[in-house]
């Protein structure tokens, strides 16, 4: 599924200077557009900016934080959903050991189309890098498949704790979705969601599944606004010890 990296509910991004280069539609949600200005590309909803290969800090914190909060154990394996332009992925391929493993689910062929194409130069090879294992279904599959798989589950397949990209999304952020990652998770483990801003009510339910909450406010690393997003680092602790 597609990362989001900005806030759909803002003003359209204008796109007079921004040349059309691809087009994509989620299964079962909205059609995506990959423009260009210069050096710049974003992943476009319906005249929103979704994602920007300018704007990168949040997504790559998502990574390096939870990989913080993971410590140094060893043959870690993690789940990312989606890839959107690859910052989560960097990021983690970057922190972590030679003997790690990434799984990472996307389900729009054409993000990766585009990641090995046109973004070639962004993707640095990453998807080649043999820690890398992509699967091109559901991030939602992998989970329900899952038995205690996962040191780290790491979410940024909409704009936050809801269905953007595709409405079905709803259900990884409810209670039900939430019990699911629980089981998904090694003890210790964590999930890791991003989102354009803060959500009470997510928060809420986190706590509700038992998970120990780390809510964390992060800049986007835009040197021309103050925008910030909101990252939360769930941990599944043994509740039987």
């Amino acid at each position: 599924m597609v990362s989001s990296s900005a806030n759909a509910a803002d003003e359209e991004l204008p796109l007079e200077d921004h040349e059309c280069i691809g087009r994509a539609r989620v299964p079962g949600g909205v059609e995506l557009r990959l423009v260009r200005s210069g050096d710049e590309f974003t992943i476009v909803l319906d005249g929103n900016e979704l994602m920007s290969s300018r704007v990168s800090a949040s997504e790559a914190a998502l990574a390096t934080m939870a990989s913080t909060r993971l410590g140094s154990r060893t043959a870690q394996e993690w789940l990312i959903g989606g890839y959107g332009m690859g910052f989560t992925l960097r990021a983690a391929l970057a922190v972590l050991g030679p003997d790690a493993c990434l799984t990472v689910a996307e389900l729009v062929p054409e993000v990766i189309e585009w990641a090995r194409g046109p973004m070639r130069k962004l993707t640095a090879d990453c998807l080649d890098d043999k820690r890398v294992v992509l699967v091109g279904q559901d991030v939602a599959t992998l989970i329900d498949a899952a038995n205690a798989g996962y040191d780290a589950i790491l979410l940024d397949v909409d704009n936050g704790p809801e269905g953007l990209t595709r409405q079905s999304n709803d259900h990884l952020y409810s209670s039900h979705g939430l019990d699911l990652l629980w089981e998904a998770l090694k003890v210790d483990g964590i999930l890791g969601v991003w989102s354009a801003e803060a959500d009470d009510g997510f928060t809420a339910r986190l706590h509700g599944a038992g998970f120990e909450v780390d809510e964390v406010c992060v800049s986007d690393g835009h040197d021309y606004d103050a925008d910030t997003h909101t990252l939360w680092f769930a941990r599944k602790r043994d509740l039987v010890s």
